[in-house]
Order: C-alpha cells, then sequence, then structure tokens
C-alpha cells in the first residue's frame, strides 16, 4: 500500500471509530431513574439497584445507558421530572424514593413500563390493581417503610423511659402521613407515651420544628419514615445530638452517620430488586405480570458510642435484640 493511501484508510478508521460508537450509544436501551431523594444520600442505594441489574446482565455505560433526576425532597418538582425522562424517552421508569415518586411516574405515562418503590401499600394508592398481578404498565418494591412507626415508638420508650415527651417529626405531604399519626398515637395511649407531633415538609417547616421541640422541652425524638427527612439527615442528627435527645430512625443510614438508633427495612435490598425488575422488563417481562415484591427483613441497628454520649445504658435486652451494633 502507498503511504498516501496508507494515511487515508487510517483517517477513514479513525473517523468511523467514534460515530460507531456513537450509534452504538444511540442503539443502547436508557433507563430513567427519577427519585425523590438526592444523590448524596443515595450512593449506596443507586449501587445496590446497579448490582441488580448485573444480575441480570446489564451494565451501565456498557449496554445500557441511566439517566438520573433527583427531587432532593422537594416533592413539587417529581411531576416536571416524570415529563421530562417521558419525553426522553425512556425504554423504563424506574421511580424511586417512595409514593410522591411513584405517583408522578404513575400520572405521566401509561405506556412505558414503571418499576416504583413505596413504603405502604401500592393498592390502597392505587399504584396497582393487586400484589400479585399487578395490572397495567407499572409493579415494583413495597419497603414497608411506614409500616412500623408503633415498633420504633416502643423501642424508643425501652431505651428511654425516663423521656416525658417524645417529639415526632412528619411530614404532611407524605402520602402516608395520616396513617404514620395515627398509628404513633394510638401506639403512644397503648403504652402511656406523651408525644408531640411536629410536621415539617420544607426547610422553614424544619428549622421550626426544632424551634418548638426545644421550646416544648422534648426529651426524645422519633423521625418518621419519609424521603425528605432522609436528605436532611445531617441536620436532624446535629439536632439530636446538640439537644442531648435520643433518637430513633427508619434506616441503618442514620445510625451509620451518627444517629442513635433506627428500626427498619434493609433498604439497600430493596433498590437491587428494582435493579433486578428494570433489567426483566428489558428482557421482554411485561410489568403487569411481576408480583409486587415485599420487603420483609427489618433490621434493629443501635450506635452504641452515641448511646455512650447521651448518657445512656442500653439494657443486655435491648442489646440482644439489635441486628447491629455500631461503635
Amino acid at each position: 500500500m502507498k503511504r498516501r493511501e496508507f494515511i487515508s484508510a487510517v483517517g477513514a478508521t479513525a473517523f468511523a471509530w467514534p460515530l460507531a460508537a456513537l450509534a452504538q450509544q444511540a442503539t443502547m436501551p436508557v433507563i430513567g431513574f427519577m427519585s425523590s431523594r438526592s444523590p448524596s444520600d443515595s450512593t449506596v442505594l443507586v449501587d445496590a439497584f446497579r448490582k441488580g441489574l448485573r444480575e441480570v446482565g446489564y451494565r451501565e455505560g456498557e449496554n445500557i445507558a441511566i439517566e438520573y433526576r433527583w427531587a432532593e425532597g422537594q416533592y413539587s418538582r417529581l411531576p416536571a421530572l416524570a415529563a421530562e425522562l417521558v419525553h426522553r424517552p425512556v425504554a423504563v421508569l424506574v421511580a424511586t424514593g417512595g409514593e410522591p415518586s411513584a405517583l408522578a411516574a404513575k400520572a405521566a405515562t401509561s405506556a412505558i413500563p414503571i418499576v416504583f418503590t413505596t413504603g405502604g401499600d401500592p393498592v390502597k394508592i392505587g399504584l396497582v390493581v393487586s400484589l400479585n398481578r399487578p395490572g397495567g404498565n407499572a409493579t415494583g418494591v413495597s419497603l414497608l417503610t411506614t409500616a412500623p412507626e408503633a415498633k420504633r415508638l416502643g423501642l424508643l420508650h425501652e431505651l428511654a423511659p425516663a423521656a416525658k415527651l417524645v417529639g415526632v417529626f412528619i411530614d404532611p405531604n407524605y402520602d402516608g402521613a395520616r396513617d404514620q399519626s395515627r398509628e404513633i398515637r394510638d401506639a403512644a395511649r397503648a403504652i402511656g407515651q406523651e408525644i408531640y407531633v411536629a410536621n415539617a415538609g420544607n426547610e422553614g417547616e424544619l428549622d421550626s420544628a426544632f424551634e418548638t421541640l426545644v421550646r416544648e422541652r422534648a426529651d426524645a425524638l422519633l423521625v418518621t419514615s419519609d424521603p425528605f427527612f432522609d436528605t436532611r439527615r445531617d441536620r436532624i442528627i446535629a439536632f439530636a445530638a446538640r439537644y442531648r435527645m435520643p433518637a430513633i430512625y427508619q434506616f441503618r443510614e442514620y445510625p451509620v452517620a451518627g444517629g442513635l438508633m433506627s428500626y427498619g427495612i434493609n433498604l439497600p435490598d430493596g433498590y437491587r430488586q428494582v435493579g433486578l425488575y428494570a433489567g426483566k422488563i428489558l428482557k421482554g417481562a411485561a410489568p403487569a405480570d411481576l408480583p409486587i415484591y415485599q420487603s420483609i427483613k427489618f433490621e434493629f441497628v443501635i450506635n452504641l458510642k452515641t448511646a455512650r454520649a447521651l448518657g445512656l445504658d442500653v439494657p443486655p435486652l435491648i442489646l440482644g435484640r439489635a441486628d447491629e451494633t455500631i461503635e
């Protein structure tokens, strides 16, 4: 081959390679991932989601692309985020972070397959027609995050029996707020625990809730299950530490970050299941035929270092029930 012909051939190959790569990316299926949460508090969850995808043969950047959208606890953003991903369009729409995200996705499309997470019963709020046969274009994972609110209050009462008043953070914008409030009030009456419910659904209300609990002299704190509180996790933990309030939360991530204790499901496992379902749908499964997955593994986690800082002696009976202790 002559030198000029060789240079032309190399140049043509070099030019064709990026075009081929772009063509490959263009034909790669795209998953839209929207969440009520924020990226900073969801790193472990996104990793678990990707793990589920890998288990059915999909790797981000290799044979699938993922576009992420985050509401950062501001539920009013979710309809626009869902519409943006539907307009993209995406092959599967993943809606995580609880009922607000799932409902926004459901309202945005009746054609694109949806895989969601909810904290409660997806049948009750109209996402699916039944747990075993969801019907329509949506299926997902029921994380049962709101179910154990009474259990959390009971554990807090056991660990801090001297607490005369327990403050309770509830987000009135969350779909499960009414049920949460009812369950906690019923549980409080059953054990004779006085509570003070402080509503907080945005930054200003959270600041007011902090001030209210200090003014009311709350001795302990229960933070109900809600993505808004998850996105403000560090602020809430710092507040409890500053005013020496024993506190209980919904997920392990709280005591890992310095909170006292948590009782709830294994959240990463739920997100792994979302990845599995998204991958199965990409392979041809219909959402209507994939039963709602219900998380059944609950874990009780105590941060003993935080307990010591609060001057709490954790009774052996409670220690024996803990699934994990953090030193």
